[in-house]
This record gives structure tokens, sequence and C-alpha cells, in this order.
């Protein structure tokens, strides 16, 4: 039964409730068996029984539970570079849509690419996150837009979560937007999500979410309702992409489809915000994509005010978040969402965990959760984001295994 010591600040992220509680411990130990937590508490306080177990010394560093990526577009072709500088010279986002770029050029280059060679890109991606600390992903699919290639992205991420390095959890996102070829009758690509590709991935096990993106240049309102009404039916709970580019009552939708989550949120209203409360939904903020696209950031602290809980991803995709850097993202929630580091660290963790619908599972250090944690190379939470460096995870375990880190002599696990 290995046991974790000489933790110098651990954050359990324990309490289901209060966005700062982190549930801090110094001088902690951390005891696990078959990948599941059996101990956690003050090293003064280790009952005998632990005592002789095989030990790890964390050096005195910080130890967190491991990060939750909570929305991700992680399988995808080609990148879009181009686009970059396009938009630092002025060129919006929607513009750039239009004139045949953006989702629809990912689409392109997503269909052009075998499933092997989608599941080695990914699988290299989900590697260098693992090493950042990251130990649980949502992917989403999206950038398939028809039946075979949606169907490929999510075999995709099926076999990531069979074969790790991390845990994956799968998002069917075929309502993207409207794929060039149906632009002439959405009503038909709405019934193709509907009557074709949700039946065919719920029938394969292939997803736990479905999700929309709600948006004047992507779905409206009343096709949103009727993907995720379909979606409930077949086992697929909702998530939603709302209030990203405008504000048209995105959050008051997310509450009253009863959404696990609703992400973005840079446009939301006062009535959306109180709507989410009322309802339990998480708001999944992505500064990434706020930084990319030179967007004022969503009303983190509102957010927080009203008593929803808010989680913080990259929403890493080749357009407008290409990082999948969550360490970073985390840093940006800080400086341009007014959030505290442990605010911050809470919305990666047990906060993103109930976003992807695994809270009590991963994304908190308590007896009977996973054994999933990251060795950080800081005194505590307030340094480790303050001082911004390329990676200071020394160490990832997943489900109580070396993932990343061990270096010789080091004696961290």
């Amino acid at each position: 039964m290995p046991r974790l010591e000489n933790i110098g600040c651990l954050a359990t992220c324990t309490n289901p409730s209060g966005q700062d509680d982190i549930g801090l411990i110094r001088d902690a130990a951390l005891v696990w068996k078959d990948g599941i937590v059996r101990w956690v508490g003050s090293a003064a306080a280790l009952p005998p029984e632990y005592a002789e177990e095989p030990a790890w010394d964390a050096g005195g560093r910080l130890v967190i539970p491991g990060l939750i990526d909570a929305h991700t577009h992680l399988a995808f072709g080609g990148w879009r570079a181009g686009e970059f500088s396009d938009r630092v010279r002025g060129r919006s986002y929607l513009e750039i849509a239009a004139a045949g770029g953006g989702i629809a050029s990912t689409v392109r280059a997503t269909r052009a690419l075998d499933e092997e060679t989608l599941l080695a890109r990914a699988r290299r991606f989900l590697s260098e996150m693992v090493a950042l600390g990251v130990t649980t992903v949502e992917a989403k699919s999206g950038y398939g837009l028809d039946l075979e290639t949606e169907l490929r992205l999510l075999r995709v991420y099926r076999r990531l979560d069979e074969a790790g390095p991390a845990r994956v959890v799968a998002t069917c996102l075929a309502a993207h937007v409207v794929p060039p070829e149906w632009a002439g009758d959405r009503v038909g690509y709405v019934d193709l999500v509907v009557d074709e590709i949700l039946p065919a991935v719920a029938e394969r096990g292939l997803a736990d979410f479905v999700d929309v993106f709600v948006e004047n240049s992507a779905f409206s309102a009343d096709e949103a309702r009727r993907i995720c009404a379909r979606g409930r039916g077949l086992g697929l709970r909702p998530k939603l992409h709302v209030d990203q580019l405008s504000g048209g009552g995105g959050a008051e939708l997310a509450a009253e489809l009863g959404a696990v989550s609703a992400d973005h949120l840079e446009s939301v209203s006062e009535a959306g915000i109180a709507a989410l409360a009322e309802a339990g939904v998480v708001a999944v903020t992505l500064p990434l994509a706020t930084l990319y696209l030179d967007q004022a950031p969503p009303p983190a602290r509102a957010l927080i005010d009203a008593g929803v809980a808010v989680a913080v991803a990259t929403d890493f995709n080749p357009g407008t978040a290409p990082s999948y850097h969550l360490p970073f993202a985390m840093t940006l929630a800080c400086v341009r969402q007014r959030m505290t580091p442990a605010e911050v660290l809470k919305g990666a963790t047990r906060y993103a965990a109930r976003a992807v619908g695994l809270e009590g599972t991963v994304g908190s250090l308590e007896r009977g959760a996973a054994a999933d944690f990251a060795l950080i190379d800081a005194p505590d939470v307030e340094h480790w984001l303050y001082h911004l460096r390329p990676n200071a995870c020394v160490a990832a375990v997943i489900g109580g295994e070396i993932r990343h880190g061990k270096q010789e002599g080091d004696g961290v696990p």
C-alpha cells in the first residue's frame, strides 16, 4: 500500500461547495491501494497501520488532485496559424468563418485523416497534457459533421480512454456548426444529427454527453432543445457552448435544459447567471479562448458571488485556443477573470470533475476517490500560479500509477 510522505502542502478539494475552499493540509500524508485513496491527512495523524508501508518522498512540495481539463477538442486535423495572423490584423472570427475558414477549415482537414493518424496525434497531445499534471480530459467531436467522421473521432477517444495515459470523457458535438454541404438545408442537417448521428453514437456507447454550439453563426435555441432532448432520450447528458460571441439567453437555455455545464459565457446576462445558480449548472470558463480572440473574459466574480460553481478549462482546439497548457489557462483565470489561485484550483479539479460527471471519483483527494494526483514544484498554490514556468509538475499519478515524472534519486513516485 504506497504512501506519499513529506508533503509540504496538500490540497484535497473535498468540499463540494465554496469556490475558494481547497481543503489545505500542511505537512500531510497520502495513502492509496489498488488505485484508490485509502487515507489522507496530517502526517502527525497517520494511523499506525500505514506507518510501515512503502513511502515515496514528496520533497516538501505541493500536492494537488490531478487536474481535469473539462473542455477540449482533442482530435482534429491540421492547424490554423494563418487565422492567428488574420485576427491580429483585425479580421474577426465571423469574417474568417464566412470566408471558408474557422471550424469549416478544420472539418475539411479532419475528414481527410484516417483513424490511426487522428489517434496518434491525439495521443501525443494527451501525453504532453499529462506531463503538465492533467489526469482527466473531456474531449469533443465536432470536426467531422458527418456520421462517418463523428464516429471516427469518438472511437479515437474511446481508444485513448482504454489505453491511457489519461482518463478521457467523450462528448458528441455533431452540432458544432452546419457543414457547408448542408448550408442550404439546415433542417436536414439537424435531422441527420437527431435521427442518425446521435443514435449511432449511443448504440456504440461512444459518448457520455451531447453538446451544441448555440450562437447566431451556429445553432438556435430551438434547434438545441431538439438535439438535447434527443440526446437525453438516448442517455447522453447535455452540455452547451453558450453566450460566447453574443448574448442570446444561452445560460438561461442551459438552465432550462438541465445541462451539466454551460461553457464560454463571455456575454452571459445577469438573468443567465441567476438561472445557472438556481439550476446548479457548472460554468466552464475558457481563458485561452478569450485571450486568443481578444475578448473580455466572462464575469467569473459575478458567477462565484451568485453561487455558481466556476470551472476553468483550455478549450484546446486548432483555431481559437491552440494550447493544451491548463496551468497557463489557470494563471490567466487569476489575472483576467480575477479569480484567486485557490478558486482557480477548485475550478480545475473538483468543479471540473462535476462538469464531466465524475465528481467524487476524480478531482479530489479523499477516501474512496481515485488516486489521481500531481506533485508540483512549489511551496503552495499561490506561488505555483503566480510564478509562471514552462512546467512545474514533477510527477503525475493516475489510478495510483506513475504516468509522468520519476527521476532517478528524486524519491518521487
